[in-house]
């Protein structure tokens, strides 16, 4: 190691371990959680955005009439449905019902992941929301 390649480290890997969005303490991140954010980034991320921020001007319907994907985090509005809505809006897809065609534009994804890892990746969701956000959420799934 060169003289310059220990002080370039100690720079770089905290900035690496920020960009890549790991928890500053992953032993108290419970492992469906872990399992959530992975199978997010793998799946979800490319259209909802890497930290939930959702597309630009998500609210708005695009050039074809669609609303685009929405923010996971809190500033969405993921949080007011209940756990059994959020399972069946991945498992089965979701189309918006003000958009002017008829695909879905959440694509299903039950046969692409287990009940699990669809449960999983909605424990990984509520990590993006408020306290009271969440509290919310824990309602209405219990309704």
């Amino acid at each position: 190691m060169n003289k310059w390649s220990f002080p370039l480290v100690l720079l770089v890997a905290p900035a690496l371990v920020t960009a890549g969005g790991a928890p500053t303490d992953s032993g108290s991140v419970p492992a469906e959680v872990t399992e959530g954010r992975q199978i997010y980034e793998q799946y979800c991320a490319a259209c909802h955005g890497w930290q939930g921020e959702g597309a630009t001007d998500w609210n708005k319907p695009d050039e074809k009439g669609e609303m685009p994907p929405p923010p996971h985090d809190e500033t969405g509005h993921t949080w007011r449905h209940s756990d059994a809505m959020l399972f069946r809006m991945i498992a089965e897809g979701w189309r918006h019902p003000f958009n002017k065609t008829d695909r879905l534009t959440m694509p299903a994804f039950e046969d692409t992941l287990t009940d699990q890892e669809i449960q999983s990746v909605i424990n990984y969701l509520k990590t993006l929301w408020t306290e009271d956000q969440r509290r919310y959420q824990q309602n209405e799934s219990q309704e």
